[in-house]
This record gives structure tokens, C-alpha cells and sequence, in this order.
């Protein structure tokens, strides 16, 4: 499978498919949900999704790791140990991993959504090993080849 070093979309035109909320965790209204993953990292672990809603009051599970940027629309949320906040278009959060929450959509919320799976300790620290290798690598390459090695390996 090759993979391209750059991925790059306009969310707003991202088609959605129908993604429907688990009925046991809707709490008033009968919101529609629906999403779409646009791209997942080599390892698996990290996926970029868009996802939208209509009005609706429910609760939502995060099982892994997920910040959420607000696109359109707004959307209440609150959890047991976090007050009701309002995100607006611009506004992003972070939802930890094994966190319930309730989402409140007076009207309609789009959001682009980054979630990542956390991995064994031992798989996590092999990861920056290699990670922290292929840099380096990167930067000999870039110095023996003329190029700037202070882009190389991130963006």
C-alpha cells in the first residue's frame, strides 16, 4: 500500500454517511448524526473524521482519546466533573479516553475530530524510538542533500 506524504481535503465538501447515535443514549429529540473518516495515520492509531448533528440532547462514550474543533453550528457539553460549555465555530476540546459526556445540539454542529487509540507501554516507547530515529535520519539526508533539515520529519 503506498501511502501519500500528504493528505490534504476541504472539510466543508467531506460527504457524510449516516452514523446513528446508540438509541439508548439519547436523552430528548431525535438527532441524525452522520460522519466521515477522510484519513488514518501509518500506525493506525489516529484517524480525522468529520461528523455532524442535528438537534438532539444525548450521551456520548469516548473510548479513546478525541479533540473535536467546532466547524458550524454550536453544541453545549458537560460531563461529571466538567460544567456545561458551549463550543462555537472555532472552539476545540478534548475528550479523554473512557470519558462520558452529554452533548446538547440546540440546532445543528459539524466538527473535524482527531482520535487517537492509546497504545501498550512498551509499543508507545518502541514508536519514539523509531520516530526519534527517522528524524535523525531525515536530517543527515536533508544535510548530505543541500536541503533545510529544520522542516524535515514534521510539518
Amino acid at each position: 500500500m503506498t501511502t501519500s506524504a500528504i493528505e490534504a481535503v476541504r472539510l466543508g465538501d467531506i460527504a457524510l454517511d449516516d452514523s446513528p447515535i446508540e438509541p439508548s443514549w439519547i436523552l430528548e429529540g431525535t438527532p441524525h448524526a452522520r460522519m466521515a473518516e477522510w484519513s488514518k495515520s501509518i500506525d493506525g492509531t489516529t484517524t480525522t473524521n468529520v461528523w455532524d448533528c442535528t438537534a438532539g440532547r444525548f450521551r456520548w462514550f469516548f473510548a479513546v482519546d478525541e479533540i473535536v474543533h467546532i466547524m458550524d453550528g454550536s453544541v453545549t457539553v458537560s460531563s461529571d466533573d466538567h460544567a456545561p460549555r458551549t463550543l462555537v465555530a472555532g472552539d476545540a476540546a478534548l475528550f479523554r479516553a473512557g470519558t462520558w459526556s452529554e452533548w446538547h445540539v440546540q440546532d445543528y454542529v459539524r466538527k473535524h475530530a482527531i482520535l487517537r487509540q492509546h497504545l501498550p507501554g512498551p509499543v508507545s516507547f518502541a514508536l519514539k524510538v523509531a520516530g526519534s530515529v527517522r528524524v535523525r535520519v531525515g536530517k543527515l539526508r536533508a544535510a548530505v542533500g543541500g536541503q533545510s533539515p529544520q522542516r524535515v520529519g514534521s510539518l
